[in-house]
C-alpha cells in the first residue's frame, strides 16, 4: 500500500451509496408528486407463491404523495413495515449479519489464509499453475460469499512470489482481483447478490443456478487464459509488460524477504473448510427439498458458526469477539438493505410502482425474449456504476425489474442472472467501488493501466454473459 501520507486533493468526490439511495428516497418522494398514480389487478402465481401484477389490467388511482415523515420513515419500513410482512426487509438483514459473523469466525480460525498460503508454497517453480488453481480459489470465495474486501490482504503475499517468478505487479493483481471478481460475476450462492436478489425477485435462489455454473464456469476459464498468456508474454519479454516502467521501482517494493510464511495447514484447518463447504451445500439442500428461506437460512449459519467455534475452541471471549466482530463489519450492508427497500416503500405507498412498470410493459411489448433479457442486463451494467454495493443493488433493482419479466415471458431467475452478472462484471473495474481501487494501490498498479489490461478481457465476458442469456431466456 502507498506510504505516500500527503493530503488528499480537495475536490468532488463520489457520494457513498448510503448517500446515492438516500437521495434516490428523496428523489421518489418528488416523483409521486409528478408520475400518475395507477395499479393492476393481481393474481397468486402458484410458482412464485405471490402476487403478480396482470398484463392489460393497469388503471388509474387516486395519487397518495409522499411528504418529509414518509421519507424520514423509509428507510425503517424498508426493514420493518408492520402494515405489510412481506415488505419486511428484516429477515434479510438479519441473514447478512449472522453470515457475515459465520465468515469470520471461519475466516478467525485461519484455516482460509492457511489454505491459499499453502497453495501458493506448494507451488513455488510452478508459478505458471499458481495462476489457475488461485484464481480457482478466489473465484470459489467470490461465488459462495462474495469475497471482495477479505482479498486485500493477499496482495501483499502473492505480488512477491509472482514478480520473483519472472511476472509483474498487474499479474499478481489480475490473479486475485479477476480470480475473486469472476466468481462474484457468476455467483451461484453468494448472500449478498443472489440470495438477496432472488428474495427481492420473490423466487428461490436456487432458480437457474446451472446457469449461473456455466457463466461462471466459462468466464472463469476466458480470465485463467487471459490471465495466463499475459503472464507468459511478460516472462518471455518484461518490456511488453504494461507497468514495466515500474519494474525497478515495484522489485524494490516486493523484493524484500519473503513474506509469505509456509503456515502450516493443518488437519483442522482443513476440517474447517470441510464445515465452510458444507454448510453452502446445506443451505442448497434445504431451499430445493426443505422449503427453507430467510430463516431456516439464518439458523443454518448460525449454528455452523457455533460448530466451528465448539471445534477449534478459541474460548467464549474470543469466540464473541470474532462473531460480533463479522456481524459488525456487515452492519453497513444491512443499512443498505434498508435504505434500497426504503425506495420501493416510498413508490409502493405513492402508487407510482404500477405506473412505472406500466411504462416498462409498454417498452418490452414486442420485443424477443433475449432481445428483453439483454435489454435488462444493459439497465443494471448502467446501474452498477452508481450502486456498485451487490445488495444494495439487488434491492433497489428487482422489485421493479423482476416482475417486467412477466410481462416478456422470461423467467425471473434470468432477470437475477442478467443484474448479478452485470454488477460482478461492472466491479471489475469500477472506480467507484473500494476494493479495485484499493487493489490496485496495494499493487502500485495506475487505473488506467488496469483498464487498458481489461477492456479486451470485458468485452470477451460481456459476449460470453449476453449469449449465456439469450440462450436461457429462448430455452424458457
Amino acid at each position: 500500500m502507498s506510504s505516500d501520507t500527503a493530503p488528499e486533493p480537495k475536490g468532488f468526490r463520489f457520494p457513498t451509496a448510503y448517500t446515492i439511495l438516500f437521495g434516490l428516497i428523496i428523489l421518489a418522494a418528488i416523483l409521486t408528486w409528478i408520475v400518475p398514480a395507477g395499479q393492476y389487478e393481481r393474481r397468486l402465481n402458484p410458482e412464485l407463491n405471490r402476487e403478480v401484477p396482470v398484463v392489460g389490467t393497469y388503471r388509474p388511482v387516486e395519487p397518495n404523495q409522499q411528504g418529509l415523515t414518509d421519507i424520514i420513515m423509509a428507510p425503517v419500513r424498508g426493514l420493518y413495515n408492520p402494515d405489510d410482512n412481506k415488505a419486511n426487509a428484516i429477515d434479510v438483514a438479519l441473514f447478512v449479519l449472522i453470515i457475515g459473523a459465520f465468515i469470520n469466525v471461519v475466516a478467525t480460525t485461519g484455516a482460509i489464509d492457511a489454505g491459499i498460503r499453502s497453495a501458493m508454497v506448494a507451488l513455488r517453480g510452478h508459478e505458471k499453475w499458481m495462476i489457475p488453481v488461485l484464481m480457482g480459489l478466489f473465484a470459489f470465495g467470490g461465488t459462495t460469499f462474495g469475497m471482495a474486501e477479505e482479498t486485500l490482504a493477499f496482495y501483499v503475499l502473492l505480488l512477491p512470489i509472482i514478480i520473483a517468478a519472472g511476472y509483474d505487479a498487474l499479474t499478481g493483481v489480475s490473479i486475485i482481483l479477476l480470480g475473486a471478481g469472476v466468481g462474484v460475476l457468476g455467483s451461484t450462492v453468494n448472500a449478498f447478490a443472489t440470495v438477496i436478489a432472488s428474495d427481492a425477485a420473490g423466487i428461490p435462489f436456487t432458480n437457474g443456478i446451472i446457469l449461473r455454473f456455466i457463466i461462471l464456469g466459462l468466464t472463469w476459464l476466458v480470465c485463467v487464459i487471459y490471465v495466463m498468456r499475459y503472464a507468459a508474454r511478460v516472462k518471455a519479454d518484461p518490456s511488453r509488460s504494461l507497468v514495466y516502467d515500474r519494474k525497478a521501482e515495484n522489485e524494490a517494493q516486493f523484493l524484500k524477504p519473503n513474506r509469505v510464511e509456509a503456515t502450516h495447514f493443518t488437519l483442522l484447518h482443513k476440517f474447517v473448510l470441510v464445515i465452510f463447504a458444507l454448510t453452502f451445500v446445506i443451505m442448497i439442500w434445504g431451499v430445493t427439498s426443505q422449503g427453507w428461506w430467510m430463516g431456516q437460512m439464518t439458523g443454518l449459519f448460525f449454528a455452523a458458526a457455533v460448530l466451528v467455534g465448539l471445534i477449534t475452541r478459541p474460548g467464549e471471549e474470543a469466540f464473541i469477539d470474532s462473531f460480533l466482530a463479522g456481524a459488525r463489519d456487515l452492519l453497513g450492508v444491512a443499512l443498505i438493505i434498508g435504505l434500497a427497500r426504503g425506495i420501493v416503500v416510498i413508490m409502493d405507498a405513492g402508487r407510482i410502482t404500477d405506473t412505472i412498470l406500466h411504462w416498462a410493459e409498454a417498452k418490452v411489448t414486442g420485443l424477443s425474449q433475449a432481445m428483453y433479457i439483454n435489454v435488462i442486463y444493459c439497465i443494471e451494467v448502467m446501474l452498477s456504476f452508481f450502486v456498485p454495493s451487490s445488495s444494495g443493488l439487488a434491492v433497489l433493482s428487482m422489485p421493479i425489474v423482476a416482475p417486467t419479466a412477466d410481462f416478456a415471458s422470461v423467467q425471473r431467475d434470468l432477470v437475477v442472472t442478467a443484474y448479478q452478472s452485470a454488477n460482478g462484471l461492472v466491479n471489475l473495474v469500477n472506480p467507484t467501488f473500494a476494493v479495485v481501487m484499493g487493489a490496485l494501490a496495494i499493487g502500485r498498479v495506475p487505473y488506467e493501466r488496469w483498464l487498458q489490461f481489461t477492456w479486451p478481457l470485458l468485452i470477451i465476458l460481456t459476449a460470453i454473459i449476453m449469449v449465456s442469456l439469450s440462450i436461457g431466456a429462448m430455452i424458457t
